[in-house]
């Protein structure tokens, strides 16, 4: 390989390391799931600032490469290759641990202390997640009426369900008058909601926030050991209003792999995949069997469980 010529300045190394790079031996503070924290947000600092914190020159022709105390380095994005001694790596922590010779954990340490503005700003936003908060419509009782009677008058979902989904809370109205189907994850708390627009026009939706990953809405009957899987709320207590004996479970969509499904088929459940009777239904029903092989095709007669409902008359 022919050596490459990045121009005539050569920077006093031997000083460089003497002054900035030289780090004593420290005990490592903390325990190691506080380093292996601290680890995982230093590695995502830019290589162009370690480099240029350490001293390293960058060619005037090339901006991708870099004279270093190791020899000549180009930077991608967050991988690094050292033309001289024909090694690479990704990552700041690899970065450091290449041109100042330093352990891992001195490493780690040396980035922190050198980035103290990024370990804080990262440590901030590990501990506050940009995911939305949930904002659930507020209840509206002088609507009930309204969603009742579409419920049980337009849907066909019989009156006693729909009063036992009220009672319990699981069902209430907003003050747009839409239907809020709540979603429950562990120890029966509110993850989600489904919306269902009870005018005319048909509207359906997620209120801000939702976590339908962490939950999802169902209606059950005590002791079984049977579910079935439907796409929406409405499927579902359709699903169960034609067949009382089993659990009937929204996945909120045609999701084929729901983070909460496994649980039930490791507790034995007898599963059943109820998704419409149309290319996407039929597409993620296969997809879930692919994930999932214990699971069963349940294809309602007619596109969802509500029209097989409403055809009962």
């Amino acid at each position: 390989m022919s050596a490459c010529v990045l121009n005539s300045y050569q920077p006093d190394f031997g000083a460089i390391l003497s002054l900035s790079l030289k780090i004593e031996a420290r005990k490592l503070p903390g325990t190691f799931f506080e380093i292996k924290e601290k680890a995982n947000r230093v590695r995502r600092i830019d290589l162009v600032s370690v480099l240029s914190r350490i001293g390293c020159v960058r060619d005037k022709y090339d901006r991708a490469k870099w004279l270093t105390p190791q020899g000549v380095i180009s930077v991608s994005g967050t991988k690094f290759m050292n033309w001289t001694k024909c090694l690479g790596g990704g990552g700041a922590i690899d970065l450091v641990i290449h041109l100042k010779d330093l352990d891992f954990k001195n490493a780690v340490l040396w980035l922190a202390d050198t980035f103290p503005s990024y370990d804080i700003k990262e440590s901030a936003r590990m501990i506050s997640p940009s995911k939305p908060f949930l904002q659930l419509p507020e209840k509206d009782n002088a609507r009930l009426t309204q969603i009742i009677n579409y419920l049980s008058g337009v849907r066909s979902v019989p009156a006693p369900l729909i009063k036992s989904l009220i009672d319990s809370g699981k069902l209430y109205a907003d003050h747009r008058g839409n239907a809020v189907f709540l979603l429950l994850g562990k120890e029966k708390s509110i993850v989600g909601a489904e919306l269902r627009g009870t005018t005319n026009i048909r509207w359906q939706g997620m209120a801000p926030g939702s976590r339908k990953d962490l939950g999802c809405f169902c209606v059950n009957h005590f002791n079984t050991r049977k579910m079935v899987l439907c796409e929406s709320a409405i499927d579902a207590c359709s699903l169960f209003a034609l067949y009382p004996n089993c659990m009937a479970v929204s996945t909120s969509g045609a999701n084929p792999n729901p983070a909460w499904l496994k649980s039930f088929i490791n507790n034995g459940y007898e599963i059943y995949c109820g998704f419409d009777s149309d290319e996407t239904g039929e597409k993620m029903a296969n997809k879930m069997i692919f994930f999932h092989p214990t699971i069963k095709r349940l294809k309602p007669c007619k596109h969802d469980w509500n029209e097989v409902l409403i055809s009962k008359g």
